[in-house]
Order: C-alpha cells, then structure tokens, then sequence
C-alpha cells in the first residue's frame, strides 16, 4: 500500500515538473522543475530496487549536468524573448516531430507489453543474497568492462582539456603567476642588501 502511494506521488511530480521544464518562461526556473524531475525519477528507481541508477541519477545529472546547466543559463546574458520570435511558423514541424515520437513510444510500450523479440532473452543478473546491487555492478564494471571504462574516463578527459583549451582567454593588463621563474631563484635575484647609515632612517629611496 505505501509503495503504490509512494510510486503515485512521485510519477505524479516527475511528469508536472517534466512539463512544466519546457513551458516555464524562465530558464533558470526551467533548471529547477529539471533537478526535481531527477530527484523524482531517482525516488522510482529506489521502487524498482536500482539503487545504482538512483544513486547516478542524482550525483552525475543533479550534482553535475543540472547544476552546470544553471550556471550557463545564470552566467550567459541571452535574450530569450527573441529567441521566442517566430515561434508560430516552427510549430507545425514541431507537431509532426512530436506526433513520431509518441507514436514510437507506443509502439515500444505494446511491444514490451506483448513479450517481443526480446522476451527469450537471458534474465538481467539479480543481486546474490550477501551482495547488493551496486556491489554486483560494480563487479562486472571492473572486471569484464574495465578497459571500457577507462576509455571512456580518457574521453571525458580530453573533451574537458579541449573545453578549456578553446574558451581560454589570456588578457594582456592581467599579472599572473610564472612559477619557473619563482622557483629558479636564487640569492642573488631574490635578495638585496642595502647600506643605511645608521641613525638617518629609512627614505623611500632606499626601499625601491
């Protein structure tokens, strides 16, 4: 009985809130309805015992894609009310795109129902009694899928070098650090002595 309310009610704000993403008028509100139709799904997949998936689900989309998403759409200065110009004569290709898609959706949703071409298949692994599901992921991810999956991270890697290779920007006016030359000296160039006569103070002359 509490499962099937708890299934209800998250459904119930993951789809408003997946709605209310692409009808708000402001972005950053878009972003917020987003990160709680994440945290929505998250929750139905802690139904489902994918405690992996949630777990993902809030840490890279939440904890990453959204929040970098509110960030751009804060940091940018965009105008999207022209953006919104000329938004009549693109709906009838939105319609139609629309229309595929729930009709592909529908289509995958009898197939399932009715058992298709993937009704034969092999079971997915379960989780053993003295391991959960995360652990038994984690095992084949290490294992069978290692190489896989530090491909994967060097790819992630080099498209993050590339990002800040290309919006890099160096300004001219700026100081910055040059660590080879503070490492390279020495006495000579780190230190000067000067002779003050003692008793005559110290001028402004003598600093420099």
């Amino acid at each position: 009985m509490l499962q099937g309310i708890a299934f209800y009610l998250l459904s119930t704000v993951a789809v408003v809130a997946g709605l209310l993403v692409v009808t708000a008028k402001n972005p950053v509100h878009s972003v917020l309805w987003l990160i709680l139709a994440f945290f929505s799904s998250a929750g139905l997949f802690v139904l489902l015992g994918a405690e992996f998936l949630a777990m993902l689900l809030i840490v890279v989309y939440v904890g990453a894609v959204a929040v970098l998403f509110l960030f751009v759409v804060m940091m940018l200065d965009v105008d999207f009310l022209r953006l919104r110009e000329g938004f009549a004569q693109y709906l009838p290709l939105a319609v139609i795109v629309a229309g595929v898609l729930l009709a592909e959706m529908v289509m995958i949703s009898l197939t399932v129902v009715n058992r298709g071409a993937a009704a034969d298949a092999a079971s997915p692994m379960v989780a053993t009694a003295d391991a959960s599901n995360v652990e038994t992921i984690g095992r084949v991810l290490y294992t069978d899928y290692v190489y896989f999956f530090q491909a994967a991270g060097i790819v992630l890697l080099i498209a993050m070098i590339g990002a800040i290779v290309l919006t890099l920007r160096h300004k001219p006016h700026i100081k910055r650090q040059k660590v080879a030359d503070q490492v390279g000296r020495d006495a000579k160039t780190a230190m000067e002595v000067k002779s003050v006569t003692t008793g005559a103070g110290v001028t402004p002359e003598d600093l420099v």
